[in-house]
């Protein structure tokens, strides 16, 4: 297990390096470098290799103009951070809460506009729904968001946008869209997590946010510090 945590942070960072460094080269040629503010990308207590295992929480399909408020709510009540992979179709109407999301220190990335599958449509229509969701974000916010969660984890290789997006995968997918039990998906979660693991959920259920708050209680508890997933695939 600790051999493949090792494999897989370690091609993460060549992944992040590649893209980083492509993202910079385009965007100094354009003229057009958006600096990423570290408050966006959360404050990590420690890292890999540190005094405690890390864990990341993230969060796709919102904002949710009532469930995703009640998120927020309980992270900052327990200083956590997470990372929220938005669709471009929610945040219109939502711009206070994607705002918020940013002033709490965390990260915001990019889930396409309309929840497609990346790799069935062409490189133009691919690049459009990306696009769409970073420029709506970079309005509320005034930074553009450099990582993207690939609906159904389909990510389209080679794809060649304005901007370097960095795909972000997960370990533990406990199903909570699929089920309203609040229960169900603590025991998915805790039975299932290792140090290291990136947990996928949504911020758009009752019972998702119910069982989230109830996650990281007992994470926390277990000594986990649960960081943005920026910390994890690049320390």
């Amino acid at each position: 297990m600790e051999c493949w945590h090792l494999a897989k942070k370690l091609g993460y960072l060549l992944y992040a390096c590649t893209g980083i460094f492509l993202l910079l080269l385009g965007l100094s040629l354009s003229g057009r470098v958006h600096p990423i503010d570290p408050a966006s990308s959360g404050d990590a207590r420690s890292g890999r290799g540190g005094e405690h295992p890390v864990l990341a929480l993230t969060f796709d399909d919102g904002p949710h103009p009532v469930y995703t408020p009640q998120l927020l709510d309980g992270l900052k009540k327990r200083n956590v951070k997470a990372s929220f992979f938005l669709m471009g179709k929610n945040i219109a109407g939502n711009e206070s809460i994607v705002r918020r999301m940013y002033e709490d220190g965390h990260l915001i990335g990019n889930h396409t506009f309309d929840h497609v599958q990346l790799n069935k449509l062409s490189e133009s229509e691919a690049c459009s729904q990306i696009t769409k969701t970073s420029n709506a974000i970079y309005e509320i916010t005034g930074q553009y968001p450099t990582y993207v969660r690939p609906p159904f984890g389909e990510w389209r290789e080679g794809l060649d946008c304005t901007v370097t997006m960095l795909p972000v995968f997960w370990d533990v997918d406990p199903l909570d869209w699929n089920t309203s039990s609040a229960d169900q998906v603590v025991q998915k979660v805790i039975g299932s997590t290792a140090d290291g693991d990136i947990i996928l959920m949504h911020d758009s259920y009752a019972s998702s946010v119910q069982a989230a708050l109830r996650i990281v209680d007992i994470l926390n508890e277990k000594g986990y510090d649960l960081v943005t997933v920026d910390r994890l695939l690049l320390d």
